[in-house]
């Protein structure tokens, strides 16, 4: 009937008014072949669009530019120069990292200086490990990742439902066992 089984959403293209690979569209009466940098384009635009995929506005030319380079690679054509190598990009954090570590209940983040509980999950949203975050802000390797209230919450939590026991231990044996031996009294202290 020609008409889309959703409501409001109006009449169905025919199957031949479909979007038609770019690289095919015609250009007067015969079909042209893109040039490299709009096959670079699309194939960016197609990897940015999946939702799979997580980047910062940051990598995106270079992306761009490596893929463009790889475009002209196949194609055969002449690649352009390649441009000086780029040194390594200095990130200042949107804190100190003495501050970010100022408070227990929180880790302030050196991306966006916001509070987090934990990292883990900021840094990933951002395309990042916490050992690329530490080396991004010169920051030891020690740095923590979760906040230290957290963590002994956490901590806290484990202990209360038995985690970390031996099978068969209870909470009054772990502490018998961890209580130290008496100490023996010398002759010298029994004589007084």
């Amino acid at each position: 009937d020609g008409t889309n089984s959703c409501p409001g959403t109006g009449p169905r293209k025919p199957q031949s008014e479909w979007r038609k690979p770019r690289n095919l569209r015609p250009a007067g009466h015969a079909y042209y072949q893109p040039n490299a940098v709009e096959l670079a384009t699309e194939l960016t635009i197609a990897w940015l669009s999946n939702p799979n995929t997580r980047t910062s506005a940051d990598d995106v030319p270079a992306f761009l530019s490596q893929m463009h380079a790889s475009v002209q690679s196949l194609v055969g054509g002449s690649q352009t120069p390649e441009a000086p190598a780029e040194e390594p990009k200095e990130y200042t954090g949107a804190v100190t990292a003495r501050k970010s570590l100022a408070s227990p209940d929180h880790i302030i983040s050196m991306i966006d200086g916001k509070p987090y509980k934990t990292l883990r999950r900021h840094l990933a949203t951002n395309g990042m490990t916490p050992a690329e975050y530490r080396e991004r802000y010169g920051l030891k390797a020690d740095y923590p990742m979760v906040a230290p209230t957290y963590s002994e919450a956490r901590r806290t939590m484990a202990k209360s439902i038995g985690l970390g026991r031996k099978p068969g231990q209870t909470n009054a044996a772990k502490a018998e066992a961890a209580k130290p031996a008496p100490r023996k009294r010398k002759a010298d202290d029994a004589a007084e």
